[in-house]
């Protein structure tokens, strides 16, 4: 209610909702373009409580809330109807300076995630349909078992339709376009051509690229494959009928573009699909899955160790994407997938040492987290359990991996595969019911799993008791919410109060000169309203972590970043000024929100040269924004600093 109340003073003051062209906001900001700025009314604007103060710079009418700008902008949308007003959104990724490895993960990822909950619940049943069959409760040719069968078939059958869909968004077209597109993979006809035993002839006769051809397009032969629940084929089709479709929309007038450019799109797409991309990326996929056989064959007990050791640390870094792309390709090409499977008993290593700590802990906050990240942890989310309890821990993070590398090895010796993608967990123990139903292999996975709950548990409770309530676990002081509830709402001169955080001191994120704070050339900074701190001038294009914290926040064009210490103290790091019209260019993210970090750990890197040809300033002010929660925040030190030096003590 109070968001609501404070979002129409904000859209009043700035002359009212037809006086908007569009906002959007930063880290601390919300940024309006205004039609009329004279409209605005300053002094109401700059006395509204919640607004720390208000800029106006670059054709933007800048309203500084603080932190809790997002919150306040998601209210400030819905209270004034402003039909997401160039709102950036929740998944905007700048990949400007993304490796290729990076943006494949990305996409993948981008491709996927919509449809994991769908596809986990079709495996799912798909499975227990497979296991209710093995165990004689149904027949095949029972009612029953045909449903349930058509239930959790058709989402794999009709793949490329569901990622046509999902890939058209990625890539930015119309989704039904995409969903036409993996339709005509998948057509009844096509497909019966495809498994014909009749051909007029094969191409590339001996070699491993033998395929038979059924028909031609305007003359040219046409390679016969079945795309049914194939991956690649589509992906890249998908991201051509991309590549037409921006040529079509700059040729075609626009009086006809409605329907000639999706026209154009899926009569230049298909085609070339059946005839070029189709094929290739058969191929490609094929090769990809002749490659992990072998890896896989060399030694499915190593495999199955690294696999497991390594998982997690995946998990971590987003890479497990990748493992996904490749089993989804593997199933298409060869029925089952050797390597995602050797992952099953990760969940099951972090979730018996969770358990050990939940009986270790004397901490009630610890026990609160770590009982509902047990829970997940057992149906495969292990998310909550590493950075909830072990990755801040070290070690028994490291206990963890332990333990699911001797699971994985185990799922290695048994030979387990996986032959569809359904839950995670318990759940994930259908993936491996393959024609000859539950045998040695699922019982042998079962195994592994319960080896890695109990060797997690065990390890924990013997080598990882010290780790559990380390000294600065739980430190923070109770009002320290509180605190920073009142810094957000009130300019940092206004002390109330409240109870003081504890001491600490902050060590220079960057190399560089010292700029007094009432010296930066941003009123918001200059004033204090945002908190007390100081600024830095850099010399090296990198932001390191200026004490042991957690990520409260990074914006997504990487200038800039919040943090929270345990100890209660919040800091924001701004890189230059007015730095996020820049929409990321010159900004590389090398941490994820929520991501435990240490003192020295790099956060961001930026290019200097590019900002500064761009016309920002690249002056970085260093603030504590709860400073109310401290008796003082001292500057420490002046002129050059050096990454490690001591800058700002908290008292």
């Amino acid at each position: 209610m109070a968001y609501e109340e404070l979002s129409r003073e904000i859209i009043a003051n700035v002359g009212g909702k037809d006086n908007v062209a569009s906002v959007v906001h930063c880290t601390t900001r919300l940024r309006f373009k205004l039609k009329d700025e004279k409209k605005a009314n300053d002094e109401k604007m700059k006395a509204t409580d919640g607004v720390l103060s208000l800029v106006k710079s670059g054709g933007q009418y800048q309203v500084v809330i603080g932190n809790n700008v997002a919150d306040v902008y998601d209210t400030l949308i819905k209270v004034g109807g402003f039909s997401n007003g160039g709102a950036v959104s929740d998944d905007y990724v700048d990949n400007s300076n993304m490796s290729i490895a990076d943006r494949f993960i990305d996409l993948i990822s981008g491709i996927f995630n919509p449809i994991l909950g769908p596809l986990c619940a079709a495996g799912m049943i798909k499975g227990f349909n497979a296991m209710f069959l093995s165990f004689g409760l149904v027949t095949a040719n029972s009612g029953t078992y045909m449903i349930l069968n058509a239930i959790g078939d058709s989402l794999f059958y009709f793949l490329p339709i569901i990622l046509g869909i999902s890939a058209a968004k990625k890539f930015g077209i119309n989704e039904y376009l995409g969903a036409t597109i993996g339709a005509a993979l998948c057509y009844p006809t096509i497909v019966a051509m495809a498994g014909s035993k009749t051909a007029l002839f094969t191409v590339f006769k001996g070699t491993i690229l033998q395929a038979p051809v059924h028909m031609t397009f305007l003359g040219i032969p046409v390679i016969s494959m079945n795309y049914t629940s194939s991956v690649i084929p589509i992906i890249l089709a998908i991201w051509f009928a991309s590549k037409v479709q921006k040529i079509a929309r700059k040729i075609i007038p626009d009086v006809v573009k409605t329907f000639l450019v999706p026209f154009v799109v899926l009569l230049v797409t298909v085609p070339v699909t059946f005839l070029v991309i189709g094929p290739v990326a058969t191929w490609l996929g094929n090769a990809i899955a002749a490659i992990v056989s072998a890896i896989y064959n060399f030694s499915p007990i190593l495999a199955g160790i690294l696999m497991g050791a390594f998982w997690q640390v995946f998990v971590i870094f987003g890479v497990h994407w990748g493992f996904v792309a490749v089993m989804m390709t593997n199933i298409a090409a060869m029925g089952y997938d050797p390597i995602l499977g050797l992952s099953l008993a990760a969940s099951f290593a972090q979730t018996g040492v969770v358990l050990a700590i939940i009986f270790q802990t004397k901490n009630e906050k610890t026990r609160s987290i770590a009982i509902p990240a047990f829970v997940s942890g057992i149906f495969g989310v292990t998310e909550p359990a590493i950075y909830g309890i072990t990755l801040s821990r070290k070690k028994p993070f490291i206990l963890s991996c332990i333990a699911s590398a001797i699971g994985g090895g185990l799922i290695g010796f048994f030979g387990t595969k996986v032959y569809l993608m359904a839950g995670m967990g318990i759940f994930s123990i259908p993936d491996a019911i393959g024609k000859n139903g539950v045998d040695g292999r699922v019982y042998g996975l079962m195994i592994a799993m319960a080896v890695a709950t109990v060797l997690g548990f065990l390890l924990q409770m013997f080598f990882g008791k010290n780790s559990v309530d380390a000294p600065s676990d739980g430190e923070t002081v109770t009002n320290t919410d509180l605190a920073a509830s009142a810094a957000q709402t009130e300019p940092a001169a206004k002390t109330s109060a409240v109870a003081m955080n504890q001491a600490e001191t902050l060590v220079a994120p960057l190399a560089g000169t010292i700029v007094p704070l009432n010296e930066v050339k941003d009123e918001v900074f200059a004033s204090g309203s945002m908190g007390k701190g100081v600024a830095i001038e850099p010399k090296e294009g990198k932001v390191c972590a200026p004490f042991d914290c957690e990520v409260a926040m990074v914006f997504p064009t990487g200038h800039a970043i919040g943090l929270k210490s345990a100890k209660g103290a919040e800091v924001m790091i701004h890189i230059g000024m007015d730095t996020v019209e820049l929409d990321g260019k010159g900004f590389k993210i090398l941490v994820k929100k929520d991501q435990a970090v240490k003192a020295g750990e790099p956060l961001i890197e930026f290019n200097m040269a590019a900002i500064k040809k761009a016309g920002y300033p690249v002056t970085t002010p260093i603030v504590v924004t709860n400073s109310n929660s401290y008796q003082d925040v001292t500057v420490l030190t002046s002129g050059n600093v050096a990454f490690g030096d001591q800058l700002l003590e908290l008292k």
